[in-house]
């Protein structure tokens, strides 16, 4: 076995083994084997879709993955980002204007295919986290597990996309946004990794300067920014900015942080020693990331058909049923668990 695949085989028994140890925190209602008599394929099917989107253009796995945590952040791992029309959080200029359109077919793709496959049995929420898991192995990033059974939800929530953690914001902002949704200050130095690879829009890049920025890469960036189109932008992570890796945490070391978010975890002292570690040892920031990431795509899930449901379409909320109705669904439902 060559070295790259022996070392990533064994940062995946790592990390099943830190799941491993966390499996009885497990939220009621999900589980691994979810689909397992319901909807077999379901993961053949998502991973030959993310394979074939993401051979065409690696992109999707940033994208799929700032999907999953604008939609998480807000109500919880809901699909409730996906709901198009009135009131939905793809509002133009918000932080959700920007959602790549690539990522976003890609999860209607998989969700008719599992239609097809398994009618009104798998939702948009769940096939969002597995699009997302594999997206990101296909990156260089580490493989996890994890539990299906969420449930979408009836409507979105535009009032809460302002609760999405600034870039323009200081760690201690973001300590404390991520504290309000029960992640530590570890998950916030974890999750913010995710910056390793993706691009990001001038307008949102150009309040930076110096002296919190490389001279260099701030005279790139000027030049860059200085007349920006639409679609302009910058990579997040000038090292390796294709690949899931621990290079971001090593650009920050050198001043090469995109937002005002990313750099300040280097100086803040709440947040600095991991970013530190992270920046010389990529098996820690794995097995960190792939902790956070499961405990972020179990924040607010619904499991109850009391409140949630299985959508037919992943951008159009179902009306919630009548409650006579609704408690013997959930009650059957249950009973097949």
């Amino acid at each position: 076995m060559a070295p790259r695949a022996a070392a990533a085989v064994a940062v995946v028994a790592l990390v099943c083994a830190v799941q491993s140890s966390l499996s009885g925190a497990a939220v009621p209602g999900l589980s691994p084997g979810f689909y397992k008599t319901t909807c077999p394929r379901l993961e053949q099917i998502v991973n030959a879709q993310v394979t074939a989107t993401f051979n065409n253009d690696q992109g999707v796995a940033p994208a799929l993955l700032r999907i999953l945590f604008h939609d998480c952040f807000t109500q919880g791992c809901d699909a409730s980002v996906l709901i198009k029309g009135r009131g939905s959080e793809q509002i133009p200029g918000g932080p959700n204007g920007t959602l790549r359109r690539v990522a976003l077919d890609l999860i209607d793709r998989i969700h008719r295919e599992a239609q097809a496959a398994c009618p009104r049995v798998v939702s948009c929420a769940d096939v969002t986290v597995l699009a997302t898991r594999d997206a990101l192995f296909k990156a260089g990033g580490p493989r996890f597990n994890v539990d299906l059974g969420r449930l979408d939800s009836f409507a979105p929530a535009p009032d809460k996309v302002n609760d999405l953690p600034s870039p323009f914001d200081g760690a201690d902002s973001h300590i404390q946004a991520f504290k309000a949704r029960k992640l530590s200050t570890d998950d916030l130095v974890s999750l913010s990794g995710a910056h390793t690879f993706g691009v990001a829009h001038c307008g949102v890049i150009a309040p930076r300067g110096t002296p919190s920025m490389d001279p260099q890469l701030a005279e790139k960036l000027r030049k860059t920014c200085t007349k920006p189109t639409a679609t302009t932008t910058q990579d997040l992570d000038v090292l390796t900015p294709h690949v899931f890796d621990n290079k971001y945490y090593l650009g920050l070391t050198q001043k090469k942080g995109m937002f005002l978010s990313d750099q300040s975890l280097i100086d803040h002292p709440l947040t600095k020693n991991l970013a530190l570690t992270f920046s010389k040892n990529q098996t820690a920031f794995f097995i960190e990331f792939a902790k956070s990431m499961t405990k972020m795509t179990e924040m607010g899930v619904i499991t109850s058909k009391l409140q949630g449901e299985v959508r037919a379409d992943c951008t159009v909320a179902g009306k919630p049923p009548r409650i006579e109705a609704a408690t013997a669904a959930d009650q059957g439902f249950t009973a097949d668990m």
